[in-house]
């Protein structure tokens, strides 16, 4: 059987399908493929000659240190004194000079890559049909090729089930000759020669049998690595050579590698190579134990779209083949359709319910400190997380809760020696075992948004899963500690108003205190006074707090006092060009030129009111928007906006977004990048494109952002419709109290859904403009149609019950 043909056999949606090896100068790891199973990852770089199967760990970091916090509350004092006195730029630094000049310093982990393991291959003649691909319905990574006649296949997948690689050759004849060995992972950064000499001579590499065993010490002292087994067809021989393995003659060849840290290598290589002694399993049989586990995770959720403008060819296209596609303008529905289930993929892939978050680079880094590879909460994170709710991920969102749970006594002191506070302050970075501050500058130590912005995603868990204890023991108690914090840190004015400063709109300088042209500095002054996105999250987490607290039965006193905190906020305002303001206070000027949306929370994000409710400042959240320069732009800013383009209720400038998206920030492997390294002005102008994934998740999102808005109290279904979406499904979305499937085609303008409540349902739901009329049906339902908006109904529903949604001619 053909490369080729074998390319015909598999599922075409689920399918990314290259027609190159990764071929990024130098660091290949950028264009794997990636495979994991939540916990170790597999990076398959695709040399039909010399692979690379990069493996990584999430619990593998290094690099961190951790000093001791000063306490320099008095600092605030100072800080508001000068900015009082309208001395901005001086009150911006005072906090971080105070730390500097106490010598404080600390430094956040990077994840440390675990080996390299190669693999070398001989041949007769060049090769011919060439693919690699990735089944993101199973995890499994293919490379295959013809050499002359003869066909080869390579198939690799990590396994939910046994907690291992997993890695096949096979050939049309017994003609696998290849050699196996372990390394240590190259850097392309000259300055880290030394570091890898000196991590090189901790290293140790042996071969017994069919077993090959790696180790390599921790700077902590502890020793991590691998263990290799090696099973040939009848006819394939296996031989030691050096440290490594040969094998000769096989039609097919069974890898299986297991990984350890934190333990020592002499016992951890005799317990796994025991472990895999056992595996008596076929590749076959191993997949589909891994695969009933990870496709339940996949496949909770499909999206399907339809476009009267492309064949069903389009779905069998390369990956270069679509992309090149969407340079030309406009990105495919089968690459967009590609594009939500790959975020899906990558967030699935890189983490696991009792497991540790996604880091930036999932499971895929492939050097020793990535630029931005911590946990950062001024964006990256919330992102990687939108998704999930919806997308049916909620039990995935659990290892961020206890990522930032377990560091909440740093946390406590944090806000005590910084600013004098009770409860919580989060720095924007944080990797595991370090919450105290590493990014000694204004624009992270004077946002204190982080806590405020991170107790969303507990009330949104909560909201979506209907877990009273969790409820009671894990949310409130979180969002009852960033609230502490805003009690002691909000001041109060004269007319009994409350205000915020220092405050922060990530990671923005107003345009009236921006240098000079010429100087260069990425955050000249970002210390202002009521900036829009910090008033949001205080509102929005004093009114969830009200509210989880009434359902758990929490004090009347608190409640009353949070009542009284949110009557005494600013209000938000428009400033000349009909904008929202980025800050409340009239001494901050708008500045358009920057790649964060962060005052556009109230509406995205956040769900403080819709359209219906206040159509002024909707129109002004719309013009905030549109005055972004598109040059100031980043990969997942552009998914951002997107997203909020939904929101607001144009699909067609949201899938705008995403075609400028797929055109200057995809690699061949769909990898999202920072930037466009091409320089097209479509982006920030950097030197480098690091990879950020978070812009991979936020295109999941964007895209159910258009099919699907939930809140707790309204429904809309297809709100933001693109004309390019015209036809499609989508099974297995979740709101708040259920689920949600629905079928739509805008050219027969024939529309069916169905909503199933699992808990009580108590919602207004907007249906598209699709069909002219609705028929609403179902079993003893309650549902009444509202007098001043089309097609909005008021809807109760018991558990159990579902409702039926067509358009009247269908």
């Amino acid at each position: 059987m053909t490369a080729e043909m074998k390319d015909g056999n598999r599922s075409s949606k689920s399918m990314l399908v290259t027609r190159y090896p990764s071929s990024w100068w130098k660091s290949k790891w950028r264009e794997a493929l990636p495979s994991g199973n939540g916990v170790i990852g597999a990076s398959v770089y695709g040399g039909v000659q010399d692979e690379t199967i990069l493996i990584n760990h999430l619990g593998l970091w290094h690099g961190g240190q951790i000093g001791l916090l000063p306490d320099v509350s008095h600092t605030l004092k100072d800080t508001r004194r000068l900015m009082d006195e309208g001395r901005f730029q001086e009150a911006s630094w005072v906090l971080t000079r105070a730390l500097k000049e106490k010598g404080y310093n600390s430094t956040l982990s990077a994840p440390l890559p675990l080996a390299d393991l190669r693999l070398s291959m001989t041949g007769q003649e060049a090769f011919r049909h060439y693919r690699r691909s990735l089944n993101m319905e199973t995890g499994e990574v293919a490379v295959s090729w013809l050499d002359g006649e003869v066909a080869y296949d390579r198939s690799l997948f990590v396994s939910r089930a046994d907690h291992m690689i997993v890695y096949r050759l096979k050939s049309s004849v017994s003609s696998i000759d290849a050699s196996l060995t372990f390394d240590i992972h190259p850097s392309d950064n000259p300055s880290r020669a030394e570091q890898l000499e000196a991590l090189k001579e901790t290293t140790d590499l042996a071969a017994q049998g069919e077993f090959m065993s790696f180790a390599a010490r921790h700077e902590n002292g502890t020793d991590y690595g691998a263990v290799l087994r090696v099973q040939t067809d009848s006819g394939g021989e296996v031989r030691q050579e050096g440290g490594g393995l040969w094998v000769t003659n096989a039609h097919e060849v069974l890898i299986f590698v297991k990984v350890f840290t934190e333990e020592a290598r002499s016992k951890a290589w005799s317990r796994l190579r025991k472990e895999l002694a056992e595996v008596s399993s076929s590749y076959t049989e191993l997949l589909e134990a891994h695969v009933l586990l990870h496709k339940a995770l996949f496949s909770s959720a499909s999206v399907e779209l339809i476009s009267s403008e492309e064949s069903e060819n389009y779905e069998n296209r390369s990956t270069e083949e679509l992309l090149l596609t969407a340079y030309d303008g406009k990105a495919s529905v089968s690459l967009l359709e590609k594009l939500w289930a790959y975020g899906r993929y990558l967030y699935i892939s890189s983490t696991e319910e009792n497991g540790m978050p996604m880091p930036l680079y999932g499971l895929w880094g492939g050097d020793y400190r990535l630029m931005w590879c911590h946990y950062m909460a001024n964006e990256n994170v919330q992102m990687m997380n939108w998704h999930a709710p919806v997308g049916g991920l909620s039990s995935l969102m659990k290892p961020l809760f206890r990522h930032y749970d377990s560091l909440l006594e740093i946390f406590k002191e944090n806000a005590r020696k910084l600013y004098g506070a009770r409860g919580i302050f989060i720095p924007a970075g944080t990797t595991p075992g370090i919450g105290s501050p590493t990014q000694i500058v204004p624009v992270i130590l004077n946002w204190t948004g982080a806590a405020g912005w991170l107790s969303r995603h507990y009330y949104e868990y909560y909201l979506y899963t209907g877990d009273e204890q969790f409820l009671r023991d894990e949310a409130l108690p979180f969002m009852t500690e960033a609230a502490l914090f805003y009690e002691d840190f909000l001041t109060e004015d004269e007319e009994g108003l409350l205000h915020i400063y220092p405050s922060v709109s990530p990671e923005n300088t107003p345009g009236n205190y921006m240098p000079d042209a010429g100087e260069s500095l990425d955050h000249p002054m970002p210390t202002a006074i009521n900036a829009t996105m910090d008033i949001a999250i205080i509102k929005e987490l004093f009114t969830n707090l009200i509210e989880g607290s009434r359902r758990t039965g929490g004090s009347e006193e608190d409640i009353v006092r949070w009542e009284q905190i949110l009557k005494r906020l600013p209000v938000y305002k428009l400033n000349e060009d009909g904008a929202l303001k980025e800050w409340i206070h009239p001494e901050f000027h708008d500045r358009y030129n920057h790649r964060h949306l962060s005052h556009i929370y109230p509406v995205f994000p956040g769900q403080e009111f819709a359209r219906e409710e206040s159509p002024e400042l909707f129109q002004g959240l719309e013009q905030a928007v549109h005055m972004r320069v598109l040059g100031a732009q980043t990969g997942w800013s552009l998914a951002h906006m997107s997203a909020i383009y939904a929101r607001l209720g144009d699909g067609e400038k949201a899938i705008d977004s995403l075609d400028i998206l797929t055109r200057s920030c995809l690699l061949t492997n769909l990898f999202t990048v920072h930037n466009d390294w091409r320089d097209m002005g479509v982006s920030m102008n950097k030197a480098q494109a690091p990879i950020q994934l978070d812009a991979s998740l936020g295109i999941t999102n964007a895209i159910q952002e258009m099919l699907l808005y939930v809140s707790p109290r309204m429904v809309k279904l297809l709100p933001a419709l693109s004309d390019r979406l015209e036809a499609g499904s989508v099974r297995g979305f979740r709101c708040c109290t259920g689920s949600i499937s629905m079928t739509w085609n805008k050219r027969t303008r024939s529309f069916a859904a169905e909503l199933k409540a699992e808990r009580a349902t108590d919602i207004t739901i907007v249906l598209p403009d699709i069909a002219s009329k609705y028929r609403l049906t179902g079993v003893d339902l309650n549902i009444h149609a509202s007098t001043i908006y089309s097609h909005t109904y008021d809807i109760q529903m018991e558990p159990g019950q579902v409702l039926y949604i067509a358009n009247e001619e269908g």
